[in-house]
């Protein structure tokens, strides 16, 4: 069996620290302030193996420090900036393509009284945080490329309106005349983009099955594979 890598290298660490919260200071002392980077890696582990917060080792931090510190800074924005944060520094070094994009949805089953679904707040709906994925193109993209599933004309006319050009495998049973030819579905040949990083994204196993009861948890963890697997081009 393969030894599991470490959780953080020094490299990612020096580009994760920095964008971490500070410790706070109480003045009337208080529990001191354990190190976000212990944390983090107490986090990563639950991650990456899909264990119960209870089986965590001793090594790390308590659970219940690593996950209110994981609840309090999505609350905060931070899992989600930071992920942004390493997609501009790819944007930066012109390693990012915005004029196509993919499209496709993945499902991970509730277990153990957690949510088949969640109606988010006022203020989660304002923030747009279900659409936070898309939230990232910083750009227009010239094209979206989806499975027949997204097989539209709706879909095609309100992308087109905004200068979108929609690539998708048409469905057999539409009744109108496919508007793409075999040229312009060529591009589709590239779809394992995004199969490749639902992938990636089953490498945490966490995020396989969803065992938190709150559907914030689950974001949480999201934000932090998403921005760990672009961590891993920006450090090389």
């Amino acid at each position: 069996m393969a030894r599991a890598g470490p959780l953080l290298t020094e490299a990612q660490w020096k580009k994760i620290a920095p964008l971490l919260p500070k410790p706070r200071k109480h003045r009337k002392g208080g529990r001191p302030w354990i190190e976000n980077r212990r944390v983090l890696e107490g986090i990563l582990w639950i991650l990456r193996s899909g264990a119960r917060w209870q089986d965590m080792p001793e090594k790390y931090p308590h659970p219940s420090t690593c996950w209110r510190r994981l609840r309090d800074w999505d609350e905060q924005g931070v899992w989600l900036n930071i992920w942004r944060a390493f997609l501009s520094e790819l944007n930066e070094r012109q390693q990012l393509k915005w004029s196509e994009s993919f499209l496709d949805g993945s499902f991970a089953p509730a277990k153990k009284g957690a949510r088949k679904s969640e109606k988010p707040s006022g203020a989660r709906g304002r923030s747009g945080w279900w659409w936070s994925t898309a939230a990232e193109l910083r750009q227009k993209p010239l094209r979206v490329i989806a499975d027949k599933g997204y097989d539209s004309d709706a879909l095609r006319r309100r992308l087109r309106r905004r200068g979108i050009l929609l690539i998708a495998p048409h469905r057999s049973n539409r009744h109108r005349t496919p508007p793409q030819d075999g040229r312009v579905l060529r591009r589709y040949k590239r779809r394992w983009t995004v199969e490749r990083t639902f992938a990636w994204l089953g490498n945490f196993r966490r995020l396989v099955v969803r065992y938190d009861r709150s559907l914030q948890i689950y974001r949480a963890f999201f934000h932090i594979a998403c921005f760990m697997i672009v961590l891993r081009r920006v450090v090389q």
